[in-house]
């Protein structure tokens, strides 16, 4: 956008040389925008599709023993979890079977009850 309205300045307001300059400016500034924006972005990869979950938590819906389903990501997944779960119980993806998400319940801390 920068190096169309150098354009535009150097045909309709300012001087041949002077137009000349600031177009090349412009240019320069883009490439250097580009090069920030490559080595930038190329430190976030995106991670998508099924197999970018594992390792994430979800929400057992259905009770799974062993199978059952999972809300994670606002989808609702098949899944198998060998330990069972309960309705409403925190799970960890560990992998993804075609379908079907392999969890695995997560530990709960803190909630051996003391005396009283």
């Amino acid at each position: 956008m920068l190096i169309v309205i150098a354009i535009l300045l150097l045909v309709f307001v300012l001087s041949p040389a002077l137009g000349i300059a600031v177009v090349a400016l412009a240019v320069a500034f883009e490439a250097a925008e580009i090069v920030f924006w490559r080595r930038v972005l190329r430190r976030h990869r995106v991670a998508t599709g099924a197999e970018a979950m594992a390792g994430e938590t979800a929400v057992v819906v259905e009770r799974c023993d062993p199978e059952g389903t999972v809300r994670v990501r606002g989808e609702i997944w098949r899944a198998r979890c060998e330990a069972g779960a309960t309705p409403g119980e925190r799970v960890r993806i560990a992998s993804v079977d075609g379908l079907t998400l392999e969890v695995s319940p997560i530990e709960k801390r803190g909630t051996e009850k003391g005396p009283g």
